[in-house]
């Protein structure tokens, strides 16, 4: 393992000496590469010199401890070592999760496709509801959120709506959201205050890169029409609505928010094309993995992944049995302590199948 940190650390002392180079200095995009990949190993090697200042602190604790015959100084010296040990412990546990093969998908940005299921009018209420918390945490975190498509109901629901996040690292954070959500609370198309259980269905899909997804002209049907909004109401009269189907798979792909339509055609194809690398990825994933324990954040649109309940305040993450009574915080957008809990605990189980393999 520390072999392979070493080469890292050399790597990034070169790199970092070459940004002061003239040369990069007054190329851009030289200047960017490599901050790029300073970026991608710079907490490798950070974590790995506070070890390796542990390992020192370690050996002067040891030493000290060895050499001197002052009770009061060797008590001193005891102390800084119980703490060398376990700050040496701690990281090295990190580094080996920071060495795990990340997600190739990460960096991307994503398509958030959230779909009503059951419940009917209260479940596209709800869809409004996490539209809304998506947008919220994505301007936290300081992504830019672009609507796609949407399908409106009359009370502001939404039976379907697609956006974009765009952002470094949007997958890596939102690729947890896959699955369905249920809500438990007083629908507000309900008069006698019972208290009812719908669900939503959100699907993530790291957006397809042009160079490595590219699809035949021959293989896609096109249609236009009419943009329109909840109860029918044409929101124009020219047909800039953009329906795409392609037609091996039979993927489907509206989009009618822009009024422009080589725009919406633009924003459909995106879709398109980040919905088949999904699925090709996601195929290749299951026959690396067919006899796999299933992991966290795989994004198994069957399962049903959080519920929330209104009467109670409570969210819960039922993939890995995470209750927090901050309905109305997460919902405002604060989504940081259920993600990072999902981190942790998808690392950890990598880790553990690391060392078992």
């Amino acid at each position: 393992m520390f072999e392979k940190i070493e080469i890292f650390d050399k790597r990034y002392s070169e790199l970092s000496q070459k940004l002061y180079e003239p040369s990069v200095a007054s190329d851009p995009d030289e200047y960017q590469k490599i901050m790029k990949e300073i970026k991608s190993i710079e907490e490798i090697v950070l974590t790995y010199r506070k070890y390796k200042s542990e390992l020192k602190k370690e050996q002067d604790s040891l030493d000290i401890i060895y050499e001197t015959t002052d009770s009061e100084l060797k008590e001193l010296a005891q102390a800084e070592l119980d703490e060398a040990k376990e700050n040496i412990e701690q990281l090295s546990n990190q580094l080996k999760i920071l060495l795990l093969p990340k997600d190739p998908n990460d960096e991307r940005n994503v398509i958030i496709e959230i779909r009503g299921g059951a419940g009917g009018e209260e479940s596209a209420l709800f869809s409004a509801v996490l539209f809304r918390m998506y947008t919220m945490y994505a301007e936290k975190r300081g992504y830019k959120v672009e609507i796609i498509n949407t399908s409106e109901t009359e009370l502001g629901g939404y039976k379907e709506i697609s956006f974009m996040v765009e952002g470094e690292g949007a997958y890596s954070r939102f690729k947890y959201e896959s699955g369905v959500h249920r809500v438990q609370r007083v629908p507000e198309t309900e008069s006698q205050g019972r208290v009812h259980t719908s669900t939503t269905t959100v699907a993530v899909l790291p957006e397809a890169e042009d160079v490595e997804f590219e699809i035949d002209s021959n293989d896609l049907k096109i249609d236009t029409f009419r943009s329109s909004g909840a109860g029918g109401q044409h929101i124009n009269k020219t047909s800039s609505a953009i329906r795409i189907t392609h037609i091996p798979t039979g993927t489907v792909v509206e989009c009618q928010d822009e009024r422009s339509q080589y725009k919406n055609k633009d924003k459909a194809l995106k879709v398109l094309k980040s919905r088949l690398l999904k699925e090709k990825q996601d195929k290749q994933a299951s026959e690396i993995a067919a006899d796999r324990k299933s992991q966290v954040g795989t994004g198994d649109r069957s399962e049903r992944i959080r519920t929330y309940n209104y009467p109670q305040g409570r969210i819960t993450d039922h993939r890995i049995g995470l209750t927090l009574y901050k309905l109305e915080s997460i919902l405002n957008g604060n989504l940081d302590e259920v993600i990072d809990a999902l981190v942790t605990a998808e690392r950890a189980e990598r880790l553990k199948e690391s060392m078992e393999a």
